[in-house]
C-alpha cells in the first residue's frame, strides 16, 4: 500500500478531529483538586486547588486595591490574596470583602510562594463562595 499526500492529509485531518472531539468531551469533567491546608507543600506551587475554610482575618493593602485574608480549615491556616481585578469583580456583585470575615467559604486559587511562605491567590471573583 502506497501512502500518497492525499491519504496522509486525510489521516492527519481525522486524527485532529478525533483529538478535538476528545478535548471537548472531557474538558467539563476536569475538576480542581480539593485539599486540606496541612497537605499543601512547595511541590504544589502553581497548582490550582479548592479549600473549604473559614476566613479568620481580612485586611486591605495600603493602596486599598488588594485584600489579604487569613484562611483556616481546621488543619492549618495560610494567607490568601485577592488582587484588584478579583476584588472589583466580587464588589460588582454587591459584596463587601470585609464582610467575609468569620464566614465559611469555598475558595479556588493558585498556590504561590512569597517571602518563603506559601499563600493562595484567588483565581477569580467567582472563586470565593460562602457555603455556611
Amino acid at each position: 500500500m502506497k501512502i500518497t499526500d492525499d491519504k496522509l492529509l486525510r489521516m492527519a485531518l481525522i486524527t485532529s478531529l478525533v483529538g478535538i472531539i476528545g478535548l471537548i468531551a472531557f474538558t467539563p469533567s476536569i475538576e480542581v483538586k480539593e485539599v486540606d491546608i496541612k497537605d499543601i507543600t512547595r511541590g504544589m506551587i502553581d497548582e490550582e486547588v479548592k479549600i473549604d475554610c473559614v476566613i479568620q482575618d481580612v485586611s486591605q493593602s495600603g493602596s486599598k486595591s488588594s485584600y489579604f485574608l487569613t484562611i483556616n480549615d481546621g488543619t492549618g491556616q495560610m494567607p490568601m490574596i485577592i488582587f484588584e481585578s478579583q476584588a472589583s469583580e466580587i464588589q460588582s456583585k454587591s459584596f463587601d470583602i470585609t464582610e467575609f470575615k468569620d464566614k465559611r467559604v469555598e475558595v479556588v486559587g493558585k498556590i504561590t510562594e512569597y517571602n518563603s511562605q506559601l499563600e493562595l491567590i484567588l483565581s477569580s471573583g467567582d472563586s470565593l463562595k460562602i457555603i455556611g
